[in-house]
């Protein structure tokens, strides 16, 4: 095989990665590894005269051009930062490769391939769970395209999907194998048979699912506001800020009613530096107004999101993501706000933080990276957060308050749900992305997260798309993109666990635990 044909195989499999993400069918991801399944053939057959490291550079370049044309639109925010990320990420899918090509060479093809699968899935797992998260490119989150297919996500997760993706693409690729090769006919129909029974049981089922399934009514109504301000060009000064408090009011006014149990705002509604302390919200003048607002209504409650700070008087109070101006030690939050009729306030700090522009990686234990770090476009330091979930106990639901970037979280977010949260409201700007495939992308992780809990979502996004998600996923009265917009309506509460919701990312933990036992039979091997 040629240079050229291998580097084209390459940039085929980048290119059919990507293609989900730019808005063509999931489906596309079942043949996408196809091509560089048979480039590791190649360099497998030939290993006399190409070493492991061959396959390296190739699978580098497919990764690369998957995270480049799949999250182009993240450089929006910075483009060195962003792009330094898609380059370190590339790096550790072609490690995955590689570590599996070696276990091919050295032990066998199933072995080989079982380490593909449980490599890949070990690192989209990491991708969730360090500290420079880049969870955005997993593939079962994709095929949330058409929600009709992953109904059986409520036992699995996203997890689940990439699984079926993977094994997919090997059988897929045996099978063309076999019919090159041409293999008994027997063989070949086996291979076949299998290769579509994988394929087409879980949309079976899938499809059924979705067609049984019935929420059980229990409704509340819900007023959602979509301010559409532009953060690029926000102005945080008083006068701005009483502006978009004007806004707000007028536009709930338009779709509030005695029968509204709540007004859903979105992530930083306001964000003025010195209005939001969290001791002084008694006498928070833009509480009282909200609070006069909601006098008018029988039964409304608020939930919106705030720019919030915490001052710190006691040394032994402070912590790593503390910040001193003036003198003046405190830290911000990225908050969440339950405000009642009563004035009764209820608050909960995002807690997974958007590395390098809500925080420093690493800075909880190399405290001298705090003023050294790569710039994706947020604020010097980090953001402080809550150690874990809580949700919002209102009169008329139990809430599970997720912010912006912690939608893409399903194991976190079973959380709110295994402590009672018996509906989400999603909160979030997504006008950094601009009209780009970023806020699309984005509204899939909150349909994911209504199929694997059985939760109704409301969703409330400072621009597009503001929507509700019913408890199969579907998307429900969505806002246009870049308008202001008010939508009203009913969701069901839930209080019934998943599968996936009692047992997690199983399958993940699961491929890590064999991943440990392949580097490790490595070892043995090797220094027997």
């Amino acid at each position: 095989m040629q240079r050229f044909h291998r580097l084209l195989l390459s940039a085929g499999t980048g290119v059919l990665l990507s293609l989900p993400w730019l808005g063509f069918p999931g489906w596309v991801l079942f043949i996408a590894l196809v091509p560089l399944l048979f480039l590791e053939h190649f360099f497998y057959k030939f290993k006399e005269g190409f070493p492991p490291v061959s396959l390296w550079g190739h699978v580098f370049l497919a990764a690369l051009i998957w995270n480049i044309l799949a999250s182009w639109w993240m450089a929006k925010v910075s483009l060195a930062g962003v792009g330094s990320a898609m380059v370190f990420n590339a790096f550790l899918l072609s490690l995955v490769w590689w570590g599996a090509h070696s276990i091919h060479r050295k032990l066998s093809s199933p072995l080989g391939y079982i380490s593909l699968v449980v490599f890949w899935i070990s690192l989209e797992y990491l991708q969730f769970k360090w500290d420079i998260e880049w969870p955005c490119l997993q593939l079962g989150s994709v095929l949330a395209t058409d929600v009709k297919i992953i109904q059986w996500y409520e036992y699995t997760g996203t997890f689940g999907g990439s699984l079926w993706i993977l094994l997919v693409n090997l059988f897929l690729f045996q099978l063309i194998r076999n019919i090159q090769l041409k293999s008994p006919l027997k063989k070949t129909v086996t291979s076949s048979t299998a290769m579509l029974l994988l394929l087409i049981v879980p949309l079976i089922i899938s499809f059924r699912m979705y067609a049984s399934y019935r929420e059980t009514e229990n409704p509340i109504n819900i007023a959602i506001v979509q301010p559409n301000v532009d953060p690029y060009n926000e102005r945080f000064d008083m006068e701005a800020e009483t502006q978009k408090l004007d806004d707000f009011l007028r536009l709930a006014a338009e779709v509030t009613n005695d029968s509204t149990d709540f007004i859903v705002g979105p992530e930083t509604l306001f964000e003025h530096q010195t209005l939001w302390n969290e001791a002084t919200f008694d006498s928070n003048t833009f509480l009282n107004r909200l609070h006069n607002f909601l006098q008018h209504y029988k039964q409304a409650e608020l939930v919106f999101g705030v720019s919030s700070f915490e001052l710190y008087d006691n040394e032994e109070d402070i912590t790593y993501t503390a910040q001193q101006n003036n003198g003046v030690t405190y830290d911000r939050y990225n908050t969440a706000m339950l405000f009642t009729k009563a004035g009764e306030i209820q608050i909960y700090h995002k807690s997974k933080l958007v590395a390098g522009v809500e925080k420093v990686p690493f800075q909880k234990y190399f405290s001298f990276l705090k003023n050294n770090y790569i710039d994706l476009g947020g604020a010097s330091g980090s953001l402080g957060s809550q150690n874990e979930v809580s949700n919002m106990a209102a009169a008329r639901a139990v809430i599970a308050p997720v912010i912006c970037f912690e939608s893409v979280f399903g194991d976190y977010v079973t959380g709110y749900i295994k402590k009672g949260a018996e509906v989400i409201f999603v909160i979030t700007n997504d006008g950094w992305w601009k009209n780009s495939r970023g806020y699309k992308q984005h509204l899939l992780f909150s349909q994911l997260r209504a199929v694997e809990t059985r939760r109704s979502i409301a969703r409330s996004a400072n621009t597009g798309t503001s929507c509700f998600i019913n408890q199969r996923g579907d998307v429900l009265q969505a806002t246009n993109w870049w308008q202001q917009a008010t939508i009203a309506g009913t969701i069901n509460k839930n209080q019934a666990l998943t599968f996936y919701v009692e047992h997690g990312d199983f399958i993940a933990r699961t491929s890590v635990f064999i991943s440990v036992l392949m580097v490790l039979l490595v070892l043995v091997r090797r220094f027997a």
